[in-house]
């Protein structure tokens, strides 16, 4: 149900007299539309349809804007009679249409009119992650929705309109982890000290028929210096580098056999002073010998499951020389302070030449960078081989080992 206003074109280039110096004339009773005038918002389910009434002329063009500055898509007859839009009309906005018609001789003609769409029904919303901050090259961005998408097209309608754009630029994507959430990474780090801007433009998009999309929250990360941490099991050291430059070298003791460190990369998820590690909130009995009830400082954590890198003053002899914990990285209390002030959320910790499995990508931290580049692009819906949409078992989030 349309609006009509009248819209005023700027005078064209052209010599006195010429059709294309003339004032474009309303052109009201040379077009029609495929809704009825009146009050009332309009489906949004319904395409919007211009035509070109009687013989007297043809359209040229049509613009049709939402309140958010978006584009209606559509497409144009070859001779000029009929405009239809090719893609749902948002939910809840106005729209405002200019059409462009011309007569047999040349002169211009324009008409301008308004409607709004009615309100969506079910609406799906998104939630960016982390929280706003400063964080490492590493760091891959969340979107959480509120509603399962599992259709590989409505899944490329929400993609689309996840936007993510760094200064200086950087190629990345989207993953869809499961119905329900996404991860974006680039194709290498973060470059140091970018910064990175997430943002949707779902509000009012039909993701599915009678699915739309909701206003979302913004989100604005800070990088910092580019800190890459190698622990290799078998050497026993701790490699710290900032910016490609080794900073420090750190003796440490990994995981035992039976309790090994996983291998591979994991992002930093957060740093506690103190935590109390218990041996039976990872399954170890306590009449087990391997229990264990320890205050621990300076606790870097890498995995939900409670992989940490931290102070473990018991085992300073082995720390070098020997793997003794129970699948935490330990060194001295002095090495773990100077760890923790100079690693922050979002940094890379790798280790390598442990006899430990190998770490998730997803169910237990972020473990994305163990994805291969061409394997985490066949994770996008805008792309060939997408997921089924099944989800990875989500691995419990369990307390602290050491």
């Amino acid at each position: 149900m349309l609006v009509a206003s009248l819209g005023a074109g700027a005078t064209a280039c052209g010599s006195k007299g010429s059709p294309l110096a003339a004032r474009p004339y309303d052109a009201a009773d040379q077009v029609g539309f495929n809704q009825k005038a009146g009050s009332r918002p309009v489906d949004p389910g319904r395409p919007l349809e211009v035509t070109a009434k009687g013989k007297d002329g043809r359209i040229t063009d049509v613009t049709v804007t939402d309140t958010h500055g978006r584009r209606l898509a559509g497409e144009l007859s070859a001779d000029g009679d009929r405009w239809h839009s090719t893609t749902p009309l948002a939910a809840g906005v106005r729209y405002t249409v200019t059409v462009r018609t011309e007569k047999p001789d040349g002169s211009p003609g324009q008409r301008t009119l308004s409607f709004d769409t009615t309100p969506a029904h079910k609406l799906l919303k998104v939630v960016f992650g982390p929280d706003a901050g400063t964080y490492g090259v590493g760091q891959p961005i969340t979107a959480e929705l509120s509603e399962p998408v599992a259709d590989k097209a409505a899944r490329a309608v929400v993609e689309r309109a996840l936007v993510v754009e760094s200064a200086p630029r950087t190629e990345g994507s989207w993953y869809w982890v499961d119905d329900k959430k996404l991860h974006y990474r680039p194709k290498e780090y973060w470059p140091a000290h970018a910064t990175v801007s997430v943002r949707s433009n779902l509000e009012g998009i039909q993701v599915a028929p009678g699915l739309h999309g909701a206003t979302g929250a913004p989100l604005k990360l800070e990088i910092g210096d580019r800190v890459e941490v190698e622990t290799d099991a078998s050497s026993h050291q701790l490699t710290f580098k900032r910016n490609g430059e080794v900073i420090n070298t750190i003796p440490v003791t990994t995981g035992k056999p039976g309790f090994s460190t996983r291998n591979g990369y994991k992002v930093v998820l957060g740093k506690q002073y103190f935590v109390q590690m218990r041996g039976d909130t990872v399954g170890i009995s306590q009449s087990s010998s391997e229990y264990y009830n320890l205050p621990v400082y300076y606790a870097t954590r890498v995995t939900w499951s409670g992989e940490y890198v931290h102070a473990a003053p018991w085992s300073v002899g082995s720390q070098g020389y020997a793997n003794v914990s129970h699948g935490c990285t330990g060194m001295s209390t002095g090495n773990a302070a100077w760890f923790y002030e100079n690693i922050k959320e979002g940094d890379i910790v790798r280790v390598v030449n442990s006899i430990g499995e190998d770490m998730d990508p997803f169910g237990n931290g972020f473990g994305d960078w163990n994805v291969p580049w061409k394997k985490w692009r066949e994770g996008s819906a805008l792309i060939a081989g997408t997921p089924d949409g099944s989800t990875p078992a989500d691995s419990a989030r369990l307390r602290p080992r050491v």
